[in-house]
């Protein structure tokens, strides 16, 4: 069976609801999508902010390709470490958004000090220049509190 990294997000209850990155198999024919034991096939374009259901259930779902900036939600929501699975968190944070992989808040290190994903990543575009000037002038507001 194909797989492939996909974004799943459950809109039984509401328009934004729990959301998961896994590793979603397609059936031989790619109309069948099994993810954590659940089975999911499409709603073929009759959804309302959702593109799948689960077949047991009926619950509606949005699920599609994660994205390289990391707003995979429907609404842009952006995907935080906490909501990848652990046996492809390395292979989501490296290969689809290019960035070294968050350390987990129990780990050893996790009081040193990280390079922020505006000091990481090169500004691209209005937002990525916005982004470059907000942490420019967080960081000489840091440097004249220190001053003081």
């Amino acid at each position: 069976m194909r797989s492939r990294i996909m974004y799943i997000e459950d809109k039984s209850g509401d328009l934004v609801g729990p959301c998961r990155i896994g590793r979603v198999t397609f059936s031989k024919t790619g109309a069948t999508l099994h993810y954590d034991g659940r089975t999911f096939q499409s709603l073929k374009g009759h959804g309302f902010k959702a593109n799948h259901f689960d077949v047991e259930t009926g619950q509606r779902f949005w699920i599609s390709g994660p994205r390289k900036d990391g707003a995979d939600g429907l609404y842009g929501r952006v995907t935080q470490a906490a909501d990848v699975d652990g046996d492809v968190a390395e292979e989501y944070w490296r290969v689809i958004r290019s960035m070294e992989p968050p350390i987990p808040a129990n780990s050893p290190i996790a009081g040193f000090a990280q390079t922020s994903t505006a000091e990481a990543r090169p500004a691209h575009g209005r937002k990525g220049a916005r982004l470059a000037t907000l942490a420019a002038a967080q960081s000489t507001i840091g440097e004249r509190e220190t001053d003081r």
